[in-house]
């Protein structure tokens, strides 16, 4: 009887062994893809913001003016005046719809007077 608990109880030991090893090998393999996804998004961070400072350089005004006069022949681009701009009480905004309420309920009572 004695045998069967130790043969029971190593074989346990054993299966335990071998799952610690395999779930080892999936923790180590989930760190790595955290790495590399680390690694992947600080490489995209620094694209990002190379980007905008590209996108930061290209829209310069300076720059921008001078390239709608070199090319006033063909887009006929006029420079921003300040008088074209309004001001936000002169935008027409849409009127909300009005609700039509259905099945109204008169609510009568006594209000109560705080002393």
């Amino acid at each position: 009887m004695k045998s069967l608990l130790y043969i029971t109880c190593a074989l346990a030991v054993m299966g335990l062994a071998f799952w610690a090893y395999h779930e080892n090998y999936k923790t180590q393999q989930a760190l790595d893809e955290v790495e590399t996804l680390q690694r992947e998004i600080g490489h995209l961070l620094e694209t990002r913001s190379v980007l905008r400072a590209e996108w930061a350089y290209l829209n310069r005004p300076d720059r921008l003016r001078e390239l709608a006069e070199i090319n006033f022949d063909r887009l006929a681009l006029m420079p921003l005046m300040p008088e074209q701009l309004g001001r936000v009480d002169q935008i027409a905004f849409p009127k909300p719809p009005e609700l039509e309420i259905e099945g109204a309920v008169d609510v009568a009572g006594e209000q109560e007077q705080i002393p």
